[in-house]
């Protein structure tokens, strides 16, 4: 099993001991659900904040403090899976400050374009679920390497990006609302699309499994992560469409 989502890999799951609880699709929707609503509560109060006109630069400094707290606790939660029933809600809730503080400041820059993005986001969830439990979508081998291999190369490019920055450089096309800036942003809005369909397989393999019962706040947690990626893709191409406007 391959997935480009950094915390689903072929090696995450393994069998629950005999007589233990196992892991079920019921109860990992369950948790992605309970992360929703722990990312909801925080993001709510930031963005609150930050449309009644708080300083912008103390709400990015929240949204700093909040992105790199949820980095940590998403590293923890890596690395320890057995502890994600406690990590990955403290994850939800600072990535729900960072969320909240960003979505903010986007919107007071274009305004409606949170809600946008938000709708966009739920909207290709659904629609990629469905088109995978009805088969139209299949994470098949080649499937999943295509997906990795464009997951990665984003990911490098963003590495190479954010080093550049540090001297002073940068790369382009990344950032502008040029129309090469408009199509990588679409580009990196379908991979993080895609993603999803590898996710819903990875969990659909790991209920099948019968991998311990921790392992569905594992699964959610993962989930998450890509869905705040496509979030955070989506908001970046809308926000290159607009400034064209």
């Amino acid at each position: 099993m391959r997935t480009s989502n950094p915390s689903l890999n072929s090696k995450t799951f393994e069998r629950a001991a005999p007589g233990a609880g196992v892991m079920t699709i019921e109860g990992t929707v369950n948790k992605v659900g309970i992360l929703l609503l722990l990312m909801l509560v925080p993001a709510s109060y930031m963005w609150s904040k930050v449309m009644n006109a708080w300083d912008p630069s103390a709400a990015m400094g929240v949204a700093v403090m909040g992105a790199i707290g949820a980095f940590i606790f998403a590293l923890i939660t890596v690395f320890k899976k057995t502890w994600a029933p406690v990590t990955a809600p403290i994850y939800a809730v600072l990535e729900g400050l960072f969320l909240g503080a960003i979505s903010g400041v986007f919107n007071q820059a274009y305004p409606g374009i949170a809600m946008q993005a938000v709708a966009l986001t739920i909207g290709t969830l659904f629609t990629l679920l469905l088109a995978y439990r009805s088969g139209i979508i299949k994470a098949t081998e080649n499937f999943k390497l295509g997906v990795v291999a464009a997951t990665g190369g984003i990911a490098m490019l963003y590495l190479v990006s954010i080093v550049m920055g540090f001297f002073g450089a940068s790369i382009p096309f990344i950032h502008s609302s040029g129309t090469f800036g408009i199509l990588f942003s679409l580009f990196v809005v379908v991979i993080a699309a895609l993603n999803l369909v590898l996710d819903f397989d990875f969990i659909e393999t790991g209920a099948e499994m019968g991998a311990p019962k921790y392992m569905e706040w594992y699964a959610a947690f993962g989930l998450m992560v890509t869905l705040v990626w496509l979030y955070l893709e989506i908001l970046r191409l809308l926000a290159k469409l607009q400034s064209r406007d």
